[in-house]
């Protein structure tokens, strides 16, 4: 990709980011050794494990909600009781409820998105459509606000969207443009170059609620949450920088369940035979200061977590609309978005 590419591909004004010293090595925790868990777009650190969500729709057995031991192993899983259609983030609420964000468009075809609540010891997700203002957008990132709120964080452009009005069963939430992040400019390695650095992927609130963190193909970044003010953190902050280079392809990401690591993730469906999602734990970057725990109710219902599709064609348009580009750059960032997996139809 050229100089010229990155800088349209990257958010304009990028805020500045607190130094950082270099990548931490990661650390291997435990793989997901499950043939159902292979494209993992969502995940949370639980005080007994992991919960996971897979970002595919087409197989039957990978739409479930995944509960995971601390070596990674499934020991149940949650059935939807309808097809979601495509599943991307995990979140959880100040009372502990498990929201599941259905907002991937690859396509940028989808008139409703929706968010899936699993209450604190129940069995059954309940589904909740919602609508853009401004047209479909593709979105792989969900966070929670203190008061229940959810606020999806759209992949390409970092805008965030919170409901307008209190969420129902059976209607459709007009959505609202609440803020959106200006991320930092980065230099990490991944497998999609400059589009990786770009693509928000998953995000993450920390057990206390006093820190939240967004994550690209490429970089973990985080940011101090004051008074409950989660909007205003993303929006007006400063993060913290952790890089996490060359992950096959990084969807999802959460604290650790003491505060102290972030875990991630990352998609395997396109590796060689054999290969399994390894969970890996990255130390806080300096000046991150672990937390007391939040508490949750249940098993169920203790989490917060993502995935996306690959970088998607909206990329190129992004490029376009930005003006003044040549032909030859849109076909650079054709070639890069080819180096993506199979784009999904919805």
């Amino acid at each position: 990709m050229t100089a010229a590419a990155l800088a349209v591909l990257a958010p304009p004004g990028g805020a500045a980011a607190n130094p950082s010293p270099g990548p931490a090595p990661a650390t291997p925790v435990c793989e997901v050794r499950d043939s159902r868990l292979t494209e993992i777009s969502g995940m949370a650190a639980t005080d007994d494990g992991y919960v996971v969500v897979n970002d595919g729709a087409d197989d039957e057995a990978r739409r479930r909600i995944f509960f995971l031991d601390p070596r990674c192993a499934v020991v149940r899983t949650v059935s939807y009781p309808s097809r979601p259609r495509d599943t991307e983030d995990l979140a959880v609420g100040a009372d502990g409820t498990v929201w599941v964000a259905d907002t991937g468009d690859n396509d940028r075809s989808r008139q409703t998105v929706a968010v899936w609540k699993l209450a604190p010891g129940t069995d059954r997700p309940v589904l909740y459509r919602m609508a853009y203002p401004d047209g479909p957008h593709d979105s792989e990132a969900l966070l929670v606000t203190a008061d229940n709120r959810p606020v999806i964080v759209t992949k390409y452009s970092a805008v965030l969207y919170a409901p307008s009005a209190d969420l129902r069963p059976g209607a459709t939430t007009p959505l609202a443009k609440v803020g959106q992040v200006r991320l930092p400019a980065s230099t990490t390695s991944n497998p999609f170059s400059a589009l990786g650095r770009t693509a928000v992927t998953g995000a993450a609130t920390a057990p206390d609620g006093r820190r939240v963190v967004l994550r690209t193909y490429a970089d973990a970044f985080e940011f101090d949450v004051a008074d409950g003010d989660l909007i205003g953190a993303l929006t007006g902050g400063t993060p913290r920088v952790t890089p996490l280079p060359d992950e096959p392809q990084g969807e999802s990401i959460t604290f650790s369940a003491d505060g102290r690591s972030l875990l991630t993730l990352s998609e395997t469906a396109d590796q060689p035979a054999g290969t399994w999602p390894r969970l890996l734990r990255y130390p806080l970057t300096a000046g991150a200061t672990p937390a007391t725990p939040r508490a949750t109710p249940e098993p169920t219902a203790r989490a917060a977590g993502d995935r996306a599709g690959s970088p998607g064609g909206v990329a190129v348009a992004s490029v376009v609309a930005a003006g003044g580009l040549g032909l030859g750059l849109v076909v650079v960032a054709v070639l890069v978005l080819a180096r993506s997996r199979r784009a999904r139809r919805r």
